[in-house]
Order: structure tokens, then sequence, then C-alpha cells
């Protein structure tokens, strides 16, 4: 191998090493939060969100303890409690044991930890950066009129029969997926992105002045 080689191969290494080390790098609680709060965001079944959450009161055998949860999230009429903590303050929370095991606290609300794993679990977590991705897909008001239309007459539609329907947007899957993105269209994140998603309209989160 010849000096240029060897030259040009050790100046690489050290980018390897470093895209190593950042890529090692553990996910910080604000990042984790964002993560969860996007997820929220698709979900819809969750109806509201508060955050901090009332605090609520846990009976273990003789204990009691008293704890104030992240959010408080009302999901398809049912309200939970959860909390968002990185794998390195997981193991010094003071119901890691109990909701583990799952609880409930003293009034009926369930109690879950959210970590890395169950937020970034696949195929959830790529098919709500691939919708994320279309937020600043500009859609015209003819192509949003199209698309809504649409699905209020079919109820649900594969993707790429909704996107069919798009006209003067380059990109028909990425217009559907902008409307999902304020929240008008219903996207299943739980499976990956293929023609065959179902997308339908979504719930208002404020009443329509032209329902009649």
């Amino acid at each position: 191998m010849s000096a240029q080689a060897l030259l040009d191969l050790s100046s690489r290494r050290p980018a390897t090493r470093r895209a190593r080390k950042q890529a090692a790098t553990p996910l910080t609680r604000n990042v984790l939060i964002t993560d969860f709060l996007t997820i929220c965001e698709f979900d819809p079944e969750v109806e509201s969100l508060r955050a901090p959450a009332e605090s609520a009161e846990f009976q273990f055998g003789d204990r009691t303890i008293e704890h104030v949860a992240d959010f408080e999230i009302i999901r398809d009429g049912s309200s939970y409690l959860v909390d968002v903590v990185t794998d390195e303050d997981l193991m010094l929370h003071p119901m890691r044991a109990a909701a583990l095991h799952g609880t409930t606290s003293a009034d009926g609300r369930p109690f879950m930890i959210e970590t890395a794993a169950s937020i970034r679990a696949e195929p959830r977590f790529t098919t709500v950066r691939l919708i994320m991705a279309c937020k600043r897909t500009p859609v015209t008001a003819g192509d949003r009129v199209r698309i809504l239309h649409q699905l209020d007459e079919t109820g649900a539609m594969k993707l790429v029969d909704c996107a069919s329907t798009v006209m003067n947007t380059a990109d028909g899957v990425a217009a559907v997926l902008a409307l999902a993105c304020e929240g008008l269209i219903s996207v299943d994140i739980s499976r990956p992105i293929l023609p065959e998603t179902q997308v339908r309209r979504r719930r208002l989160p404020y009443s329509d002045p032209f329902a009649f």
C-alpha cells in the first residue's frame, strides 16, 4: 500500500470512531418527551393531554406513595398516567417496580412508564418520522378539498388511492400525510407506510361550523 493510501486510511479512522461514539450517545429526556408528544399527536384515540398530571396516590401493602406523573392522557374516554424517563433514570424511579408489573392509582387511573425502548419501537417510530417529514409540504386548496371530501364519502381509503385524488401537488402521498400533520387525517402509525396503509378523516378538535 502506498504512503498516500496509508495517510488517507488513517485520516478516515477517527471520523469512523466519532460516528460510532455519536450513535452510542444516550437519548436525553427532552428528546424522548418530544418523541412521545409527537406519537400522541398522531394517535386518534388520544382526546386530550395534561402536563403535569394531578397528584395521585398508590397503595403498596402498608405503604402509600404520592406521585405526580409527567402526563395525564385521556384516551378513548379513559384517563392514564404516564412518566417519560431515560434508561438511567428508570433505575432510580420510585415507581419502577410497580410499573413493571402494572399498577393503578387509588382513584383508578392506570400508571405506566415510557422509555426509549417503548417510545422508539418500530415500525411506529419510523412511520411517525416519515409523516413528520411531509409537514411542510404545501397542499393547494383544491387538493385539500378533494382529499377530505373523498374521505368523507368513503370513510376510509388506502393511502395510494387517497393520494391518487391529488391533482396539483407533485407528491400525492406527501400531500395526504401533510394533512395528517394538521390533524385532519388519521393514519395507522402502528404499521409501516405502505400503499395499503389505511387513512381516514379525523374528528375535528373543534366544532365544525358547517355541520348540519
